[in-house]
């Protein structure tokens, strides 16, 4: 089939009815004209057959055959709508390029494009970003200073070199997509800002060596509240100060000595508060011990001496009533208490005139006698 060109449109040029004709109009689908002058279905469908008949069948197998392909051409569009959230991830459908909704991991389904897409942010992720150096070929050790970044002025007006990582991750997928045109730069300039205040508010000294849990700690509440206020949808894990140096690599071994110095100073200091938890709760422990064994003492005295004056009271008050008995009573207790660990045997003179030998139990006074040296010795 060939073209005419000299056809009023792009198929040709064709007659009044089917077959075929003379007439020289404006129709661009090479039929005759009609009562509507609009091109009828058949017609359109007949070209259509006649340039791309090699293509499909003829006869009316043919419409239905076009029918078909478009049918499997939506049917295919529909299912391009199925998508899938790994764990790590959300998905954020996209209407015309707005926010419609977030979807957690799973197997979704969106309108087709250019209806709806989706965008799959790994949110489980956490991210890195180092300020005051960069790391070379992926070699964390090895790192080269970005002094630009990295020197800031603490609060006596001195300057110290600080290295610090941010980490980070998203927590609001939506936020981050679409608050904020570049979330990650953001996030460090944040960050730089905030630490250069807290090292503009603390001295050197304290800056190199005990304030650097205070450091991080108030850096990643302040940047939390901060990158919030952005509506960044991000979450700050951690900040980690990495180094902090004096500038200047002569006075760098001299402020080394300094660290050195206070770390002794504060073993020093823990091993005297140990020793001091040691020894003044033992000594106190003595002291109580020896205040009540005192106190045990004075009334031990005490009682006894109320006791030996309530005794003497008794006996003044047996003298008083029986002068002759009480002091013959006195007397007897008294020898009896001089006389009783006298190695001495005393014979009644008119037992021995008696001529009856008294007996005498050897044994008992030589064993009597022998624990009487032993204990005046």
């Amino acid at each position: 089939m060939t073209f005419n060109d000299k056809s009023g449109g792009p198929w040709g040029s064709g007659s009044g009815s089917k077959n075929g004709g003379s007439g020289n109009n404006n129709n661009p689908w090479g039929g005759g004209s009609n009562q509507n002058n609009n091109p009828d279905f058949d017609e359109i469908m007949n070209s259509l057959r006649k340039r791309f008949g090699k293509f499909y069948p003829s006869g009316p197998s043919g419409n239905r055959f076009i029918l078909l392909i478009v049918f499997i051409i939506f049917v295919i569009w529909l299912l391009s709508g199925f998508y899938s959230v790994g764990t790590q991830e959300q998905g954020i459908v996209l209407r015309f390029g707005d926010y419609s909704r977030t979807t957690q991991p799973g197997l979704h389904y969106h309108l087709p494009s250019p209806i709806e897409r989706v965008l799959l942010p790994r949110v489980t992720s956490v991210n890195r970003i180092d300020i005051g150096f960069r790391a070379l070929d992926g070699n964390s050790n090895a790192r080269r200073d970005v002094s630009s970044e990295s020197k800031m002025i603490t609060g006596d007006e001195n300057i110290v070199d600080i290295d610090f990582r941010v980490m980070w991750k998203i927590s609001m997928a939506e936020n981050f997509l679409f608050n904020l045109q570049d979330p990650e730069e953001t996030v460090k300039v944040a960050a730089e800002s905030v630490m250069r205040g807290i090292i503009g508010q603390i001295k050197i000294e304290s800056a190199l060596t005990d304030a650097k849990e205070l450091i991080q700690s108030q850096a990643r509440s302040k940047l939390q509240e901060l990158v919030d206020e952005y509506g960044a949808g991000i979450e700050i894990r951690d900040v980690q100060l990495l180094s902090v140096n004096p500038p200047s690599e002569e006075v760098i071994d001299a402020f080394n000595d300094v660290q050195r110095a206070r770390q002794e100073r504060d073993k020093l200091i823990n091993e005297a508060e140990a020793f001091f938890n040691d020894v003044v709760p033992r000594a106190r422990g003595e002291s109580a011990q020896l205040v009540a064994q005192a106190e045990a003492y004075s009334e031990e005295i005490v009682n006894r001496a109320k006791g030996d004056a309530s005794r003497f009271n008794d006996i003044y008050k047996s003298y008083l009533s029986s002068k002759d008995v009480t002091v013959k009573r006195i007397y007897l207790e008294t020898f009896e208490e001089i006389l009783g660990n006298v190695n001495k045997v005393i014979i009644d003179t008119e037992v021995s005139q008696s001529g009856v030998l008294p007996f005498l139990p050897l044994p008992e006074l030589n064993n009597k006698n022998r624990s009487i040296s032993s204990g005046g010795n």
